[in-house]
């Protein structure tokens, strides 16, 4: 994971190929609402609301 803003609830990872995916807390799937800058993670893509892809179902490994 690359970014996590905790006030927002916003965060930012990037995949193996470098792009970056928008994500807000309530995608974090253990319900914490919050995620360690750094931490291992994985993610699905998917449609966002602004019609952007975004990351969903994030998950601490």
């Amino acid at each position: 994971m690359s970014a996590f803003e905790e006030e927002r609830g916003l965060g930012s990872i990037e995949d193996e190929a470098g792009v970056s995916y928008d994500f807000h807390c309530t995608a974090i799937t253990d319900g914490s609402r919050s995620i360690e800058i750094g931490a291992p993670v994985s993610f699905v893509v998917r449609p966002g609301h602004r019609g952007r892809l975004e990351a969903g179902r994030v998950e601490k490994r």
